[in-house]
C-alpha cells in the first residue's frame, strides 16, 4: 500500500466539509483545539508533512519551513492575506503559497462593509445598545441618535479591487449621489463603467460624506489614514475600515474620533487584534468595533475551507493550484 501524504492542520474548528476531502486521501493532523496554534506544537507536529493547512494569525517563517522538511509542497492558508507566511523562503524552496480567496467571501465581505456603515452612519449599533441599557425613556425624538444615511451621499472608496467593486455594486441602490474611488492602479473601467469616478486621495477625503477603506495591506498602503488624511476628512465624514488595520495610524484615529474631527468610524479590523478591554478605542462613543468578522458567514467559511482543501489537494496530485499567490 503506497505511503499517504501528510497534511497539517493548525486548529480543530475549520469547516467540516474541506477536513473531510483530505481525510479521504492523506493523513490528516490537526492541533486538537479550537485556539492558535502553539509554534512549539507546531515545530513538532510539522514534521513530515507535504502540506500545510494555516490561517492568518499563524507565523509561518523560515524555522516552521525547515521543520516540515524537504517534502513540503504547499503551504495553504485561511485567509485572503498571506502575510504571516515567509512567501520568499517559500519561493527559493519551491513550495507553494495559496490564499483562499473566492467570489463568495468577496461578496460577504462587501454585504458585511455596507452594514458597518450603516450601523455608524445611522446610528444602529449605539441606539441598540440604548435599549438594552433601558435607556429608551420616550415614545420619539427628533434629535435622539440623529444620523445620516447614503441618499444623495458621496462616497469615497479607497482600493478598486474585487472588495472595492463589491461595495460599489452594493452602495449604488442606496441613491448616492457620486463616488470617488482612489487606487494604485488606474483607471479601473469596471468601476468607473458604473459610474465611479477616479480621484487623488487627498481629493477623495475632501470631498466624501463616508470614506470606505478596502485596500490590500501593502508598502503604499501602510499607515495611509494617518494625522494628515483625517484632518482633511469632513467634519461629518464617517470612515469604515474592513481591509486591514495596518492602513490606519489608530493614534490618528482615535484623535479624530475624540476631538470630533470626522464623526464616526466603524471597524472590523485594528491592531491588536484581539483589542484589550482597556484600548481607548473602544471607550470611544462614536465608534463601532467589530472583532475581525466581515468573512464571517456560513457559506463562505465553507467555502474557503474547500478551496484550502482543493488547493492541496491538486498539488500533491501534481497539478496547478487554483489560487497561489505567486
Amino acid at each position: 500500500m503506497a505511503h499517504r501524504q501528510k497534511v497539517f492542520v493548525t486548529r480543530s474548528d475549520y469547516p467540516e466539509k474541506g477536513i473531510r476531502m483530505l481525510r479521504e486521501k492523506y493523513d490528516v493532523e490537526i492541533y486538537p483545539h479550537p485556539l492558535h496554534c502553539p509554534v512549539e506544537y507546531m515545530l513538532e507536529h510539522i514534521r513530515g508533512a507535504s502540506a500545510l493547512f494555516c490561517i492568518s494569525f499563524d507565523k509561518i517563517g523560515k524555522e516552521v519551513i525547515e521543520a516540515a522538511g524537504p517534502q513540503l509542497k504547499i503551504i495553504v492558508t485561511f485567509s485572503l492575506g498571506y502575510e504571516h507566511i515567509d512567501v520568499d523562503e517559500c519561493r527559493r524552496r519551491g513550495i507553494v503559497v495559496c490564499n483562499s480567496s473566492n467570489p463568495v467571501s468577496v461578496s460577504v465581505v462587501a454585504e458585511f462593509t455596507v452594514g458597518l456603515l450603516l450601523a455608524v452612519a445611522r446610528k444602529i449599533a449605539p441606539a441598540a445598545g440604548a435599549v438594552q441599557r433601558n435607556e429608551w425613556s420616550e415614545i420619539w425624538s427628533p434629535s435622539w441618535y440623529l444620523g445620516r444615511g447614503l441618499t444623495n451621499a458621496t462616497v469615497g472608496i479607497v482600493g478598486m479591487g474585487r472588495i472595492g467593486q463589491a461595495v460599489l455594486e452594493r452602495i449604488l441602490p442606496f441613491g448616492v449621489s457620486k463616488v470617488f474611488y482612489y487606487d494604485l492602479h488606474k483607471p479601473i473601467a469596471a468601476a468607473e463603467a458604473k459610474g465611479a469616478e477616479y480621484a487623488p486621495f487627498e481629493d477623495l477625503l475632501k470631498n466624501s460624506d463616508f470614506v470606505i477603506a478596502t485596500c490590500n495591506l501593502c508598502p503604499e498602503s501602510a499607515g495611509l489614514f494617518d494625522h494628515r488624511a483625517f484632518s482633511i476628512m469632513r467634519p461629518h465624514a464617517v470612515f469604515v475600515n474592513t481591509s486591514r488595520g495596518g492602513v490606519v495610524v489608530q493614534e490618528a484615529l482615535i484623535d479624530a474620533l475624540k476631538t470630533n474631527r470626522i464623526r464616526g468610524a466603524g471597524i472590523d479590523v485594528m491592531y491588536p487584534e484581539p483589542l484589550p478591554r482597556e484600548h481607548e478605542l473602544a471607550s470611544l462613543p462614536n465608534i463601532v468595533i467589530t472583532p475581525h468578522i466581515a468573512a464571517a458567514e456560513e457559506i463562505a467559511m465553507e467555502e474557503l475551507g474547500l478551496v484550502c482543501a482543493r488547493n492541496i489537494v491538486e498539488v500533491l496530485e501534481g497539478r496547478a493550484p487554483l489560487t497561489p499567490v505567486y
